[in-house]
């Protein structure tokens, strides 16, 4: 089945770029893993008041964002596609690195709410971290990969 142009377009905001059609359609429904189990982790510790939950999810976060490979990448390429019979997920451009920066400071300032006890702030970022986490997941429309191309230019196939 062909990836829409739409999803297409999303994915190469996020810095999936110069995937042929074949490669990009085999992937496109395991791009969802790894943003779908992160909210499902944020709404977790959000719903639960957990800032240790949040800060071990935002140090994951952080990996992400220094690696071209997300930790939660690494379940789906050395485990779930040995059962699917698929090709390994395509590593993570800058703008999706940078989604996940965005989401470390976030899931770092949520525990610290909560930490503190100001448990309505907590639940303020933890809520809008999940709704925008949620979004990647079902629609791979990915707003801090679109605030990167905003600022620094859409990837391009080939470019460094």
């Amino acid at each position: 089945m062909a990836v829409s142009p739409a999803a297409r377009s999303r994915l190469e905001t996020q810095g999936f770029v110069g995937l042929d059609d074949d490669s990009l359609s085999e992937v496109e429904p395991w791009l969802r893993f790894t943003p779908g189990l992160c909210t499902a982790l944020i709404v977790v510790g959000t719903a639960l008041a957990l800032p240790v939950m949040l800060w071990v999810i935002a140090a994951i976060a952080l990996v992400g964002a220094v690696f071209p490979v997300h930790p939660f990448d690494l379940l789906y390429n050395y485990g779930i596609r040995n059962l699917t019979g698929t090709r390994p997920l395509p590593q993570n451009g800058p703008p999706r690195r940078f989604a996940c920066g965005m989401a470390s400071v976030w899931l770092l300032a949520t525990g610290i709410a909560f930490q503190a006890e100001v448990d309505a702030l907590g639940y303020v970022l933890g809520g809008v971290l999940a709704g925008v986490a949620s979004v990647v997941a079902l629609t791979h429309f990915c707003v801090p990969s679109t605030i990167y191309c905003a600022i620094f230019g859409r990837p391009r196939a080939g470019a460094a």
